[in-house]
């Protein structure tokens, strides 16, 4: 397919979510199986349309004075893939596949209008009514951190040290363009790259396959090890979902002690007994049912809880879900995160420490929750964890954000990760 045709492609994909309301993956994949003649690298390159799209969608929509599918699509050309207006408008010359022309009100905007003319939500490409939210995180940088949340997102990987090392790994993945990454100690990050450029399917690699690494963001990297399991210890990831930090935690102990995995829905679990096999862990145990978790109460070294949020800190990787999130959203989910605490902190053993972690930026999730736990469970009180990150990435390494020298917040514009949240409680011995 030449580019007038992957464009069409894009634009039909968008057409199709905002029609349906339904999530990006499922409407790329239904697109796929309706033009079997695409190819991999058409597919890619229509994904990254969609994806670019949905990431700054109310700016590409203001530039253009026109929120529609096909205007939306013209402005990633335009803004994420260097087109000029005249560049494409070649491009697409004698390409039936291609859609129609853009309507001249909409070049004439993109033409006159300057972002920074327009509101500070949409130069954000983030909610209306999310930005106090923002403005309570990070104050007078609110803006920028919104806008890096909008941004490709690089493909990060760990290797795991129970089948080999780091350089091992990088050597396998040499012909991908892998490097090592900036803070987790055994990361390896894959550039985003630009236009159609597509990832490489690293699932698909022998060293895979061998369990010589996982995909796993560094974000999720650096909290799974702010953890710090130890050796012998008894750990509880409490959420565990499909386990990518027990994976990390079960590494990091070098199979010794136990790390306990409980996730309260079933299918989201599943894929964790393929992925333990494949990385050669010996000390994990898997629970979907609370009451096996019985003769763990006040047992546990740690507890990890990686709660259910609005998954604001992974916009990057799902900007669908930006336009899909509502108040209503954000107040069943810090209900859910209270339970989940509150269940949670039976298991901790005293002198033990209860971790909180969402891949959230809203303060709503994050301060405010555990400012609420431990007022209402004195047991339990704020570690800071700045100390760890030095000891664990050192001092010149990216720093994190911290609104109190306690809690660490991990966003795209500080450390070039997903967005998340990290808190340490430990309770009274």
């Amino acid at each position: 397919m030449r580019l007038g045709g992957r464009l069409e492609g894009a634009i039909s994909v968008l057409t199709d979510i905002d029609a349906r309301r339904r999530p990006v993956a499922d409407a790329l994949k239904d697109w796929g199986l309706a033009h079997r003649f695409a190819g991999s690298g058409d597919r890619a390159a229509i994904g990254n349309i969609v994806y670019d799209a949905l990431r700054m969608r109310l700016s590409h929509a203001w530039l253009m004075d026109d929120d529609s599918p096909s205007a939306v699509a013209y402005a990633v050309m335009f803004r994420q893939w260097g087109f000029t207006p005249e560049a494409l408008a070649a491009e697409l010359t004698d390409d039936k596949f291609a859609p129609p022309p853009l309507a001249d009100t909409a070049l004439s905007a993109f033409q006159s209008r300057q972002l920074h003319d327009a509101p500070s939500h949409i130069q954000g490409d983030i909610p209306e009514w999310v930005q106090p939210s923002f403005e309570q995180a990070f104050a007078d940088t609110w803006l920028a951190e919104a806008q890096a949340l909008a941004g490709r997102p690089t493909l990060d990987l760990r290797a795991n040290i129970l089948k080999a090392t780091r350089d091992k790994a990088l050597k396998a993945l040499e012909r991908a363009g892998a490097h090592e990454a900036k803070i987790a100690r055994y990361g390896i990050r894959i550039p985003a790259g630009e236009g159609a450029s597509r990832l490489p399917n690293v699932t698909a690699e022998l060293s895979f396959q061998k369990g010589w690494f996982e995909v796993q963001d560094e974000g999720s990297q650096i909290v799974a090890d702010l953890v710090l399991p130890k050796d012998g210890e008894q750990v509880l990831d409490y959420c565990a979902g499909g386990g990518g930090k027990t994976l990390a935690m079960s590494a990091a102990m070098h199979n010794k002690g136990q790390v306990h995995a409980y996730d309260a829905d079933r299918k989201r679990l599943a894929p964790i007994i393929e992925r333990l096999k494949r990385a050669g862990t010996r000390n994990v145990q898997v629970h979907d049912d609370a009451k096996a978790l019985k003769s763990l109460e006040a047992r546990c070294d740690k507890v990890l809880v990686d709660a259910p949020c609005t998954g604001t800190g992974t916009w990057r990787r799902r900007p669908d879900t930006k336009w899909r999130l509502t108040a209503k959203n954000l107040d069943e989910r810090t209900a859910q995160q209270q339970d989940a605490l509150t269940q949670a902190s039976a298991f901790v053993r005293p002198g033990g420490d209860l971790v909180y972690v969402t891949c959230s930026v809203l303060p709503q999730e994050n301060e405010a929750q555990v400012s609420r736990f431990t007022a209402e469970n004195p047991d339990f009180r704020i570690v800071g964890s700045l100390p760890d990150w030095d000891g664990l990435f050192g001092k010149d390494s990216p720093r994190p954000r911290s609104s109190d020298g306690m809690t660490v917040t991990l966003t795209p514009a500080a450390t070039d990760t997903d967005g998340f949240f990290f808190c340490r409680m430990q309770r009274k011995g």
